[in-house]
């Protein structure tokens, strides 16, 4: 694990839609000094107001991330967060043009990239982590949902999920150390059942989706002119459902790419702490709000566990 804090060495740029939003957004990593963390600046406001990647800034769960502060939203933040902790990026400012954080290919992989490009610059500072002294665990039992916090002095995560489906039943996804997520993790895209992304075009919920970043299980057979309602809004005329239960619209990059994807979401989650985290994580069945509600006991533990010292 490494022991000084980190930036970026250089500026870096990248572009694409918002999923949820459709606009067209430009995202632009800064350097930032020491004890800086995360921090996102709307640069289309008045004041250009910053927004820190934070659990006391989390305000809504809406199938992503919600940061809210000064005024300021900034939407779908989990895949560039996880990129960041991948990389073991303490310290950036995060310039962006829109109130939505770019989808891209659907994965981390992209925002890996603009950090490899722009290069790391290690500071004098120490690095400082996050630890407990006892279990910290979410759970909801009725849904079999669980997210544990066990102490430990190296990082691990391990995820299941389990959607009892026969297209996508139970899947685990796991790393032993941070320094794994770059190749196997952040390559695994976002996934949605047919019948959700239905819902979500007709709603008009998904305005930046396109043909290659979402994986679609189908678990019921659909209605001929659904496929051809979805084929329309991925603008691709051959739509068809492949022999593994997704459609043809993108192939897995490997079988368990949904758990993965999973993991993903949660590292990304977990750098609203603001500090790396020392310990084993297991998680059963998570989502951003499973997520959200886990980080903030543990904040909620280490605000405690300060005030007892005092």
């Amino acid at each position: 694990m490494k022991k000084n804090q980190t930036t970026i060495a250089s500026e870096s740029s990248i572009s694409g839609k918002g999923l949820h939003t459709g606009c067209v957004v430009t995202i632009t990593l800064q350097p930032a000094p020491a004890h800086h963390g995360i921090v996102f600046q709307r640069m289309d406001l008045p004041d250009k107001p910053t927004v820190k990647a934070h659990i006391t800034n989390v305000v809504k769960i809406a199938r992503s991330t919600i940061l809210q502060e000064n005024g300021a939203y900034i939407k779908t933040v989990e895949h560039l967060l996880a990129a960041l902790a991948g990389m073991c990026i303490d310290n950036a400012l995060i310039q962006i043009d829109a109130e939505e954080v770019p989808i891209l290919d659907g994965s981390a992989l992209p925002f890996i990239s603009m950090i490899k490009n722009a290069g790391i610059k290690e500071l004098p500072e120490l690095r400082e982590y996050i630890s407990v002294d006892e279990v910290v665990k979410f759970e909801k039992p009725d849904v079999g949902v669980e997210l544990i916090l066990v102490p430990a002095e190296k990082f691990s995560m391990s995820v299941m999920v389990d959607y009892g489906t026969s297209v996508l039943a139970s899947q685990n996804a796991s790393i032993k150390k941070i320094e794994e997520f770059a190749d196997t993790i952040a390559p695994c895209r976002t996934f949605v059942f047919l019948h959700e992304l239905h819902h979500l075009i007709k709603n008009d919920l998904v305005k930046g989706g396109e043909t290659d970043n979402a994986i679609v299980f189908v678990d019921k057979k659909p209605d001929p002119e659904i496929l051809e309602e979805i084929g329309s809004f991925f603008n691709k005329k051959d739509i068809q459902i492949n022999e593994n239960g997704t459609l043809n619209n993108v192939k897995l990059r490997c079988l368990n790419e949904p758990a993965c994807h999973k993991l993903l979401d949660l590292l990304g989650d977990l750098c609203l702490l603001g500090k790396p985290v020392k310990g084993e994580i297991i998680a059963h069945k998570p989502g951003h709000f499973a997520n959200t509600e886990f980080v903030r006991l543990i904040h909620e533990y280490l605000e405690n566990k300060e005030t007892s010292k005092k």
